[in-house]
């Protein structure tokens, strides 16, 4: 940029990264367009568009500019110093003259006539902010004389000319900010916020930054703190907000800040505020930014300043309870507290979720917190002499046994109904609006892949690579666990998302390095293509086309005269985040029978126990389950077992319980094999030959796939070469074969007879139990079925 300090005129050159955009469509149209939603065309040229009835094609291919005059024209008259009429009449108002009444000669002779001289200038214009020189001794440009002329006609002039000098705006020229007539503080002020706007990579326009110097000159202020933001247009606003954080921030250090109640968080590396202010007892705000000065450097995610002002949260809530039970001092004798207002604040806990002012799972997070922190305060030596917690009781401290057990989920888990999946997937399309693709891609690959939000909007450009059998995977980083270059297997129609969008991405950013450059990179402040899109974006425009969707109606059980009918209900919208997309890429997998350490290994947990969180169901699904798929077990030879389930007391609920063992197609139900947790079978799991085998819908796949494998595994026994006494015994028996085909049609039979009510309730049952179930296996080889692709079917874009 170039800034000449004599005049005071900013120029911004058009090729700025910062300030620059696409140019207009229409040929020899040299203006720029800054919303991708007008197509391509500038302001000017959309309006004439929209009112020409044509294609946005054909008027692009057929459409030419219309030359306005922008700027001053000088007078053609060689060296003469004064500014022309206009582009129609070149002359300044004394040679326009000499020319059409004097002389009455063509412009083209009269300028090379030898009696013409050249005029001095008459001075600048006196709008302080005006760059233009006068065309009269009256004092004005022609531009301001017309608008001094239009305000007193229309009764608008004041009488404070003076006044209107000062504060009137200059001629708006593309590419020029006047910051004439501000105060050199003022200026010194734009200048910097301007510098380090820039420096950021903030994508910005001329169009907004010319009219907030007008406001600021507008205001008269000896300082920009001393603006009033809230009368600027949006435009403004946010180009007076980035300039005044800017300001605020400067010569601000984490050693100035550490002494405040209101933390800058950008000096300690995070963004936003953090805020000490609500907890009232000095000790204790003193301990927790101590705590908090430790604590944030040992952080590396996003999202640190959530993180610390969720845990300084906690301790507001011990604070709130220490003035409240402590009407004497407030709790600010830290010599006076002691385990009792502990005690105390546990209570109060307790009272305000039965309140409802919070969950159980808030409930839970405060004592932790507030257990760990106190804990952390006393290692960290604030207890000594000249420390805050000096002379702090030792009782002060919770106890392992007062951190509230976590309450269980009443619903399966977080995952959506596969019929809203699929009304989803037909509305994607509605992601695009606004040429924006790239939230459509975001979207699809978070139902994909089952990753993270932040994962997915923070993948780098190369994050597409092939295996040894040239099947594509994934590389993308697990930021929550610290864990980079993790790699996932993915679908062919799931690599094409990635490799059409590198494409769009390389188009928009042909010049930066692979290396640096993002796969979703971020359209504002972000020049080269080096940031990625934020999750927060993301989840703001997810929510929006979510609302805007029509209802999802999904199948529901209601109770209507005493009787449990299927009713369409719709479903609650709230339920469909982004993160809900991991939850059911987990059900739909273990659903289909996906072991759970496979299953723990895709979603890239540590522990096994994390991912059966995703596909958890409460016990009173499961008795509802047990009690619907029960009424169709069967044994052996195919026969009813169970028809009265729903007369079982608790009791018998419980015998029955400890009284089987899961095998790899049902129940075992042989009391030694029970009591050895089904590893001494008798029959070396012939398990459809026993008598104690039973056996229900839910493992109707279960059976339906180990009938396959015994079928394939007959086929390719006939045809391997080994000693006949080794095929003998590896061979399926007939017998076999025939019971477990008997017992799956016996099933299929059942299911047939059923009413569509039914079948929808006892298919429900069936994902219920079959999401908690853990997985059996005999321990022998088999043919594997073909990968099961589990992309949600949905149009292609």
């Amino acid at each position: 940029m170039q800034w000449d300090p004599q005049i005071r005129l900013l120029h911004v050159p058009r090729n700025h990264p910062e300030f620059s955009a696409p140019d207009c469509l229409v040929d020899g149209c040299d203006k720029m367009v800054y919303f991708t939603s007008h197509r391509g065309l500038c302001v000017g040229c959309r309006k004439r568009w929209a009112g020409s009835g044509q294609s946005i094609e054909e008027f692009t291919a057929t459409a030419k500019r219309i030359w306005r005059a922008t700027g001053e024209i000088g007078c053609d008259v060689p060296q003469c110093a004064r500014p022309g009429k206009g582009r129609a009449n070149p002359l300044c108002s004394a040679h326009l003259h000499q020319q059409s009444q004097v002389y009455k000669i063509p412009i083209a002779e009269f300028v090379q006539h030898p009696e013409v001289r050249p005029l001095e200038a008459f001075g600048p214009c006196h709008v302080t902010a005006c760059y233009r020189q006068r065309q009269s001794p009256l004092g004005y440009c022609s531009a301001h004389a017309s608008r001094r002329r239009t305000l007193i006609r229309t009764g608008k002039w004041g009488d404070d000319e003076d006044h209107w000098r000062r504060t009137e705006a200059a001629i708006s020229q593309a590419g020029v900010i006047s910051l004439r007539g501000l105060p050199d503080r003022v200026v010194d002020e734009i200048l910097y916020g301007l510098q380090e706007r820039v420096r950021e990579g903030v994508m910005q326009k001329d169009y907004s930054l010319r009219p907030f110097c007008d406001w600021v000159r507008s205001q008269q202020v000896s300082t920009l703190t001393e603006l009033d933001v809230s009368v600027m247009g949006q435009g403004p606003s946010q180009v007076a907000n980035g300039i005044l954080k800017h300001l605020g921030r400067f010569g601000l250090s984490a050693e100035t800040e550490r002494h405040k109640d209101v933390w800058a968080g950008f000096v300690f590396g995070v963004e936003g505020n953090i805020y000490f202010d609500k907890i009232s007892q000095s000790w204790l705000r003193e301990a927790m930014k101590t705590w908090a000065l430790d604590n944030i450097p040992q952080r590396r995610s996003k999202k640190t300043r959530q993180h610390i002002q969720s845990e300084i949260n906690s301790i507001v809530h011990l604070s709130t309870s220490l003035r409240i039970n402590r009407p004497d001092d407030g709790g600010h004798d830290v010599r006076g507290v002691s385990r009792d207002d502990l005690v105390l604040f546990l209570n109060r806990l307790v009272f305000l979720v039965e309140q409802g002012e919070f969950s159980g799972y808030t409930h839970v997070r405060i004592v932790r917190d507030v257990r760990r922190l106190l804990g952390r305060m006393r290692t960290l030596g604030l207890l000594q002499p000249d420390q805050p917690l000096h002379g702090l009781c030792d009782t002060f401290a919770l106890r392992p046994e007062d951190v509230p057990d976590r309450p269980e989920d009443a619903e399966a888990g977080r995952d959506l109904p596969a019929e809203v999946m699929n009304q989803l997937c037909q509305h994607l399309d509605g992601l695009e609006t606004g040429g924006s693709p790239e939230i459509r891609t975001i979207v699809e690959l978070v139902i994909d892949t089952g990753r993270r939000p932040n994962e997915i909007c923070r993948l780098p450009y190369d994050c597409l690579e092939r295996d040894g059998d040239g099947q594509p995977v994934l590389v993308y980083d697990n930021h929550k666990a610290g864990r980079n270059a993790r790699r996932l297997p993915i679908g062919g129609e799931t690599a094409a998302l990635i490799t059409t969008q590198q494409e769009r991405t390389r188009a928009r950013f042909p010049d930066t390095p692979i290396r640096s450059l993002k796969l979703l990179p971020t359209p504002l402040i972000n020049a080269t293509g080096t940031k990625s899109l934020t999750p927060e974006w993301l989840t703001t425009r997810h929510r929006a086309w979510v609302d805007s969707l029509p209802d999802f109606l999904v199948p529901t059980l209601v109770e209507v005269k005493g009787r449990p009918v299927v009713k369409m209900m719709p479903f609650d919208k709230a339920k469909i985040f982004l993160y809900a997309y991991r939850h059911t890429y987990a059900q739909r997998h273990a659903d289909a029978g996906v072991a759970p350490d496979a299953l723990k290994e895709l979603m890239d947990h540590r522990q096994l126990n994390t991912t059966q969180r995703y596909y958890r169901v409460s016990d009173k699904r499961k008795r509802e389950a047990v009690e619907r798929v029960t009424t169709m077990q069967f044994d052996r030879n195919g026969s009813r077992v169970w028809r009265e389930a729903q007369l079982v007391l608790d009791s018998e609920h419980a015998r029955r319980a400890v009284g089987e063992v899961q095998v790899p197609y049902g129940l075992c139900t042989e009391p030694t094999n029970v009591a050895a947790g089904g590893h001494d079978c008798p029959v070396r799991f012939r398990c459809v030959g026993c008598s104690h085998f039973r056996t229900d819908v839910s493992y109707l796949p279960d059976l339906e796939a180990y009938l396959a494998d015994l079928l394939r595994g007959r086929e390719r026994l006939a045809a391997f070469a080994a000693d006949s006494w080794a095929k003998a015994e590896a061979m399926p028996s007939d017998e076999e074969i025939t019971r477990v085909r008997r017992l799956v049609k016996r099933i299929r039979e059942d299911l047939e007879d059923l009413t569509d009510e039914d079948k929808i309730q006892i298919q429900d049952a069936i994902t219920v139990l079959r999401r908690s179930r853990r997985v059996v296996s005999l321990g022998l080889p088999r043919v594997g079925p073909p990968q099961v692709d589990f992309r949600p079917e949905r149009p292609t874009g």
